[in-house]
């Protein structure tokens, strides 16, 4: 069992830069992918990234090169820096712990957080 707490959002301006944390409790966090999903209200929850337990990374095309995840299995957390953000980012987001890295299907991912608003004005 993995329980996974989101925070580091808040309201920001197009361009600016936020760095988002997800802290894990429970044993071999090691073990798991971390993914990072968002919601934008009225609409469906996203696939942004994921960080694989060797530190393997993936994103989705529309933050590719402006977002970066990493991880600190020492520190049981994963962070996803995200620059020049953009009104459509807006959004709140969720981590995911789960054991299939390459997956974007949330029923996939098996452990997640109760997510952290970010919002972006133009």
């Amino acid at each position: 069992q993995v329980q996974l707490v989101e925070s580091g959002g808040g309201l920001v301006q197009a361009g600016d830069s936020l760095r988002l944390s997800c802290t894990a409790s429970g044993r071999s966090f090691s073990v798991y992918a971390i993914a990072w999903f968002r919601q934008a209200p009225g609409k469906a929850r996203e696939f942004v990234s994921a960080v694989a337990n060797e530190e393997s990374d993936r994103y989705t095309d529309s933050v590719r090169g402006r977002f970066t995840v990493s991880r600190d299995n020492a520190k049981n957390t994963v962070w996803l820096q995200m620059n020049r953000l953009k009104p459509d980012d807006t959004a709140t987001y969720y981590c995911a712990a789960g054991t299939y890295y390459a997956d974007d299907s949330e029923s996939r991912w098996l452990y997640w957080g109760q997510g952290t608003r970010v919002s972006v004005s133009a």
